[in-house]
């Protein structure tokens, strides 16, 4: 596959399930049912997996273990990312009819962040090899970060500058059973709690993804493979969220086989000029990881104080 028509069908593809999504299957807001997000879950891992065969057939083996661990490694990362959702969801107070919608906006938002950080990123690669060592480093901080997280650990979103600097901008309401972003009242412009956590759900992401784009660059850094394996991934997060939202904190293993997939990607960008560790490999190291992290957390369950 020329990366050229895989961009085209890349683009197709994503263009057509996100209109069918907004348009067709969410036009009116509703809660969303775990049946029927297992379900769109569902769709968009096989739609991954299609279009990995895809990239078997025509580009061979290699490059479609690549696209697979990528998207393992990112898919495994957002889970962390949906205890910060509920986090942010809770403290807004947003009502569950609604949650559909900041997320569809909010990874709109991560797709072009996300694209500028990967080719920002190649392009920094290619161009100072050193970089590989530095984000080896950052992945092994961020690893060691995640293995010491306390569960109980809560974020102060009011005192975050981009939540101040919108309550300098716009004046605050409090309503938000309307479901917009921005209503009027007596002739001026406010920020509704759907607008906040649309903005705050932008940076935590921003903040995951100066970790899962360079665990990605530790496995290739072919900006076809790198990009679009990391938005497949992100693109089904809306729907785990609600698939997974209820149960999240029975994987309370998970967070150290991912705390060791970081180290372990994080050490092999550093050791990148003496080891050569086969992608494959890569890949069965990392499944291997968070398969026993979470048949731990099965068979071990969390004591509940």
């Amino acid at each position: 596959m020329h990366h050229t028509i895989g961009w085209v069908i890349f683009s197709l593809v994503v263009i057509f399930l996100l209109v069918l999504d907004l348009g067709v299957f969410n036009k009116k807001a509703h809660v969303i049912s775990i049946k029927e997000a297992v379900f769109t879950s569902a769709i968009w891992i096989a739609v991954a997996f299609a279009f990995n065969i895809g990239i078997y057939f025509f580009n061979g083996e290699q490059q479609a273990v690549e696209f697979l661990t990528g998207y393992i490694v990112e898919k495994a990362l957002s889970v962390d990312n949906i205890f910060v959702m509920i986090m942010i969801f809770n403290v807004f107070q947003i009502p569950p009819q609604f949650q559909h919608k900041i997320l569809f906006w909010g990874i709109l938002g991560a797709i072009v962040m996300r694209g500028l950080m990967i080719f920002l990123g190649i392009a920094l690669i290619e161009k100072f090899h050193w970089i590989f060592y530095i984000f080896g480093l950052l992945l092994i901080y961020s690893a060691v970060k995640m293995a010491f997280k306390k569960e109980d650990e809560t974020i102060d979103f009011d005192s975050k500058w981009y939540i101040k600097l919108l309550k300098k901008l716009y004046p605050i309401t409090s309503d938000r059973e309307n479901g917009k972003f921005l209503i009027t009242i007596d002739n001026k412009r406010h920020i509704t709690p759907l607008l906040l956590a649309l903005f705050t759900i932008e940076f935590t992401d921003l903040i995951f993804a100066i970790d899962s784009i360079p665990a990605i660059f530790a496995i290739t850094t072919d900006s076809f493979i790198v990009f679009t394996s990391n938005i497949f991934a992100i693109l089904g997060l809306r729907s785990l969220y609600f698939a997974v939202s209820g149960i999240v904190e029975i994987f309370h293993f998970l967070k150290y086989g991912l705390s060791i997939v970081l180290g372990y990607v994080g050490l092999k960008m550093i050791l990148i000029d003496i080891i050569k560790i086969p992608t494959l490999l890569s890949l069965i190291i990392i499944i291997g990881v968070l398969s026993v992290s979470i048949f731990l957390s099965l068979i071990l369950p969390k004591d509940k104080k």
